[in-house]
């Protein structure tokens, strides 16, 4: 081997070693980073004719387990979805109370209920007392109170929903479409045989973002490109070329596009359902057309369901409970109950109040005649102290019996809602107390559930982290290990130069 061939080789050792410590340094610097997957520099000795001429440079790689992260983009959809839905339900839970005996709490519908019974039961002991009428006006406002009180959280919590909606279908854009202009550059680059990891490793960390927002799955084709689906396979274009369309018709990125929805003042009597005209709650669309049903999972599928599902049913649930309250109370005689204007509730069960039940919660409240005059209660014409009113209140209002809880005294439990399609979940054959019981029961149950949920995902996230942290993390160690290494043959490679060198110099200076 000449000389000539000797320093090619030795300098292409020192070129390659410069690039493996500028991959292990990148490794180091990024440690500390979210997402950051750590790269692998790759060499080859090279050859031609047979013989040795050096190292080859190849393509950065990433250290990717394909599988690992798939499971991991799906688990972080699934966290992120409970943590939506468990912070959400966190405002009802706070005012539901507990149902559970030992609890010490009085906050439920049945403790207040319980309470408007008690007032009752003892002012037909004493009914000409003013302390024990008022007792009953005070219980009874404290009960319409919780029940307006919970319809409003409903709302607000329904409300916050729909601007979570919003605002996270402008993060999902701004992820796609950098994940599309991303894309575009490494396609560029692996035409030209140019490396690509660090594109691919900043890619790689927005697709991590988008799998908290949203329920998707990634698949790299050969040219470098990815192409992002919905849970169900529905394909969510990164670039309008995805699509068939000119790339410079979008400026990329941007917070704008492929998804489309607007930002509504949502109320009990609106709702969202696809292809409807009526339905007031718009859509989410991909070029015009509605997909929202196709977009599940992360935090937008939990805003959704919460928008759409959750809280009209939890509405649903408590204005049957209001209509039930006030047509049993007045069915024996006592129109305590009305819908906030002076009347007992129209019994529709798809129509806004007054007109019907939807949103009756809201409105629900102590009819003023009594609240002004609480001596009312125990007045019948003439007579003051007559208790026949409040004695059929506690036998058949409370009841338990059929014919307390049948027919039109029947708690609505389905058909409910603007659109007909909601139900309580629980029979309306009970008696005012279980109804009371059941309501607080179900919603507490939708509570745990989504608190059971995060706390088990978030232990499987925990150890699909662990796992891809241990295949795609950065090892300080291993890294400050390599460096060691790659000093010592960048010294030897170095060496070599300087001997090949001296030998040049000494030939030349034989030769003079």
């Amino acid at each position: 081997m000449d000389l000539g061939s000797s320093l090619s080789i030795a300098n292409s050792g020192l070129s390659a070693i410069d690039y493996e410590l500028a991959v292990t340094s990148q490794n180091v610097s990024n440690s500390g980073t979210s997402g950051y997957v750590s790269e692998t520099a790759n060499v080859s000795s090279a050859v031609a004719g047979g013989r040795g001429t050096g190292v080859h440079v190849a393509a950065t790689t990433l250290n990717v387990n394909n599988a690992l992260q798939k499971a991991l983009y799906n688990q972080n959809a699934q966290v992120a979805s409970y943590t939506a839905t468990s912070n959400s339900l966190a405002a009802v839970s706070a005012l539901q109370g507990s149902t559970s005996a030992d609890s010490g709490s009085t906050d439920t519908l049945s403790d207040l209920l319980g309470n408007v019974q008690s007032a009752l039961t003892s002012l037909t002991s004493t009914p000409l007392d003013s302390s024990a009428q008022s007792s009953v006006i005070s219980s009874a406002q404290s009960l319409t109170s919780s029940i307006n009180t919970l319809s409003s959280t409903y709302t607000q919590q329904r409300q916050t929903a729909e601007d979570d909606v919003v605002s996270t279908v402008s993060s999902i854009n701004s992820d796609l479409t950098n994940i599309g202009a991303l894309s575009k550059q490494i396609m560029s680059l692996k035409a030209t045989g140019a490396d690509t990891a660090d594109l691919e490793n900043q890619r790689l960390g927005i697709m991590t973002d988008l799998s908290s927002e949203l329920s998707v799955t990634f698949s790299e084709t050969s040219n470098g490109d990815v192409v992002v689906r919905t849970a169900d396979g529905t394909e969510l274009p990164t670039r309008p070329d995805q699509m068939g369309k000119d790339d410079t018709s979008v400026t990329l990125p941007t917070s704008t596009w492929p998804l489309s929805t607007t930002d509504v003042s949502v109320t009990s009597a609106m709702y969202y359902s696809s292809g409807d005209s009526s339905s007031q709650i718009p859509g989410i669309t991909l070029d015009g057309k509605d997909i929202t049903s196709h977009l599940t999972g992360g935090t937008l599928g939990a805003n959704i369901t919460l928008r759409d599902q959750t809280y009209p049913q939890m509405q649903a649930q408590l204005d049957s409970f209001s209509y039930t309250l006030a047509t049993r109370f007045n069915s024996a005689g006592l129109d305590l109950f009305t819908d906030g204007t002076g009347s007992v509730p129209s019994s529709d069960k798809t129509q806004e109040t007054p007109a019907g039940i939807v949103g009756l919660a809201s409105t629900l409240s102590v009819n003023s005649t009594y609240v002004s005059s609480p001596s009312s209660l125990t007045t019948s014409g003439t007579t003051q102290g007559d208790v026949t009113a409040i004695t059929a209140v506690l036998k058949d209002g409370f009841g338990t019996s059929g014919d307390d809880v049948d027919d039109s005294l029947e708690a609505p439990s389905v058909d409910l809602g603007p659109t007909g399609s909601l139900s309580t979940g629980y029979s309306g054959t009970q008696g005012l107390v279980a109804l009371a019981t059941s309501l607080t029961s179900n919603q507490a149950s939708t509570i745990a559930q989504a608190s059971d949920g995060l706390t088990s995902s978030t232990s499987v996230q925990t150890t699909l982290q662990t796992s891809v942290s241990n295949v795609s993390g950065v090892n300080v160690d291993d890294e400050m290990s390599k460096i060691v290494s790659l000093q010592n043959a960048y010294t030897a490679n170095a060496k070599v130069v300087s001997a090949v060198q001296s030998m040049f110099s000494a030939l030349l200076e034989a030769i003079d």
